[in-house]
């Protein structure tokens, strides 16, 4: 529902001819409604009367602004495209009138179904004019998959922990005495509750390290990111790219939109256990994908693939993926609605072979963890999978645990609910106990039948391969979050709280001890920059103890303040930020120790001015 809100000194209108059957009878002659609030009303698609019902609730209070208890109901169907039939948008406006008149409100309404001519005035404030938009609740739009609804009703997990010894024993009699942050997670997960009662402290850390915030322009769970951020997202988007490909992936590209009533497609989303967003182009739906298994798997079925070529694997980064989450769920870069995901899908002959390759994409994804910046001990492992699996497979889930090396939480089900059956996840528990999946791999029982992805096995036979489902980081900006959450953590133990040297947007910050000093710093900057080092310029006129404290409240791996003794002596004092203190060094041995700390992860030029006084403020704090 779309209505335009005007408030006005008068409006004068005369029905003119009908334009449809169902047209209300009235008299051909002019209206005139003084010091009244018009409402110009589409009714839409989908809308219902509890839209009717919260469209006057807001309007009632809006009134109370005004001092006004009178308005005019007007249907105006030029505000939307998506308009409703017109026996429903008649319905849909007798109840606005009805509960209006309810809630004692004065209440006139103009015909429906008339061409009609019209005059007003508009009053001269700020609220005279403003357009609101009233939608059915999420829960009565959103489309959800079967495998959700029997996930959440007839799914019966049972839950274990399972040893590095192959001991298998229930959460409730395992001794988490030495192992806390397991059970956290298990605690977490065990009551399948995501809502999120509390800001969580990475939401205050993006901001204040303007590296993201909320977009109020877009749909809830999309946010902005500053150029700190964007360049944070990049680098792990090139380097997770980069491993990837390095593992044996074929990179490709597919949309972002997909017939919602293709014959795979719809199977497939009533087995995929998410939330999607449908929209309406022409007079066919689309869905927005929330993985790249659609344009992969229609790749793959035209493909000619022999028996060869397996373990066949290819790769997309999707920006963007959409899931239509809860909305007491979203919060901050942990779980949005739009979001960037590096998917990996293998093609393997054999169960036996998708097992060997689902071990090694355990291996992989581990050490893609350890390399952004995460160590064994930020990570909880979940391994999730039906009874019959665990029956035939229990030396392989053994295998699994022995690579991490430490307890596990199990999830045992009853029955396969979706297409999968084992997967797993490196999670993070964060400052609240609440975690989140990082890396997962599924083995996918269900989908080259589905879409008709065969290859040609030695027989010369066309057979159905398994699949394998792999983001070995997770959502990128989910590994912002537990970068942020972990820092924020480290700085409750009493450390300093930092983000990996690679990503950090500034690796030197230059403090010039006076203007004087600015022209040595800039000579500095440039040797640096030469060796793919981000390096910027305070020289603002602030006091050095200020910027001294503003480049560590930015979390600035090295400061240096250079002043008469730095230029006569060759010798820097560097700040460096993970150890604490001032360590004297030349400026080859500081690029020598940055160099070896980034080894060869991606870079990317500073995303900002060079010098701190032409930079803007892009969250002035306190805001």
């Amino acid at each position: 529902m779309r209505i335009l809100q005007q408030h006005v000194d008068f409006i004068e209108f005369e029905p003119v001819e009908k334009e449809i059957e169902i047209a209300e009878e009235t008299e051909k002659k002019k209206f005139r409604f003084e010091e009244i609030l018009v409402l110009f009303v589409s009714i839409e698609k989908n809308d219902d009367e509890k839209v009717a019902e919260k469209a006057i609730k807001e309007i009632k209070n809006f009134l109370q602004n005004l001092k006004l208890n009178k308005i005019l109901i007007y249907p105006f169907a030029h505000l939307s495209n998506q308009l409703a039939e017109p026996n429903a948008a008649l319905k849909i406006l007798k109840k606005m009138e009805e509960f209006a008149k309810k809630n004692g409100i004065e209440t006139y309404r103009a015909p429906f179904g008339w061409t009609k001519s019209f005059h007003l005035k508009l009053k001269g404030h700020p609220l005279a004019e403003q357009l609101r938009i009233y939608e059915v609740k999420e829960k009565e739009r959103e489309e959800v998959s079967k495998a959700l609804k029997i996930e959440e009703k007839k799914v019966k997990s049972k839950w274990y922990i399972l040893e590095p010894n192959g001991n298998l024993v229930s959460v409730k009699e395992f001794d988490f005495t030495k192992h806390k942050n397991l059970e956290k997670f298990a605690k977490y997960e065990i009551e399948k509750s995501r809502v999120v009662k509390k800001i969580p402290p990475h939401v205050i850390l993006m901001r204040k390290l303007e590296i993201a915030d909320y977009e109020s322009g877009s749909d809830p769970g999309n946010l902005r990111y500053y150029p700190a951020g964007r360049l944070i997202k990049s680098l792990l988007e090139e380097f997770v790219t980069r491993k990837v490909i390095g593992f044996g992936a074929m990179e490709v590209e597919t949309p972002i939109m997909f017939d919602y009533n293709h014959p795979a497609f719809v199977s497939y989303l009533n087995r995929f256990p998410a939330r999607h967003y449908v929209l309406r182009s022409g007079k066919k739906d689309y869905f927005m994908r929330f993985s790249a298994c659609f344009g992969q798997f229609l790749i793959k079925k035209d493909m000619q693939i022999s028996y060869k070529n397996l373990p066949l694997r290819m790769y997309e980064l999707t920006r963007y993926s959409f899931r239509r989450e809860k909305s007491g769920e979203l919060v901050g870069l942990k779980r949005l609605r739009t979001f960037t995901m590096p998917d990996m899908h293998t093609l393997c002959k054999t169960l036996d072979e998708a097992k060997n390759e689902f071990k090694n994409q355990f291996k992989f994804s581990l050490q893609v963890l350890k390399e952004i910046g995460f160590d064994e001990k930020d990570i909880e492992t979940a391994i999730r999978f039906t009874e019959d699996f665990w029956k035939e497979n229990k030396e392989f889930i053994i295998s699994l645990v022995k690579i991490i090396n430490k307890p596990v939480l199990i999830e045992m089900w009853n029955f396969r609910y979706a297409y999968f059956d084992p997967k797993f996840e490196f999670n993070f528990v964060d400052a609240l106990d609440k975690a989140s999946a990082l890396s997962t791999v599924q083995i996918d029982h269900e989908n080259a039948e589905r879409y008709g992805i065969t290859y040609i096995d030695e027989d010369g036979k066309k057979k159905y391969p398994f699949i394998l489902h792999c983001s070995p980081s997770g959502a990128i900006e989910r590994v912002m979050y537990a970068l942020l959450e972990k820092a924020y953590m480290k700085e409750k133990s009493g450390k300093v709280p930092s983000l990996p040297l690679w990503l950090s947007p500034t690796q030197v910050r230059l403090i010039p001890v006076s203007e004087k000093y600015i022209k040595a710093c800039e000579e500095i900057a440039d040797r640096i920059e030469k060796e793919n080092i981000r390096v910027d310029i305070d020289d603002r006129n602030e006091s050095v103890e200020r910027k001294v404290r503003d480049a560590e409240i930015s979390w600035c791996p090295y400061i240096i303040v250079v002043g008469e003794e730095e230029v006569k002596s060759n010798k820097l004092s560097v700040r460096i930020r993970e150890r604490g203190g001032i360590v004297k060094m030349d400026l080859n041995s500081l690029i020598k120790e940055i160099k070896g700390k980034v080894e060869s992860k991606p870079f990317k030029k500073l995303p900002l001015p060079k010098y701190l006084s032409k930079r803007p403020i892009f969250v002035p704090w306190g805001k």
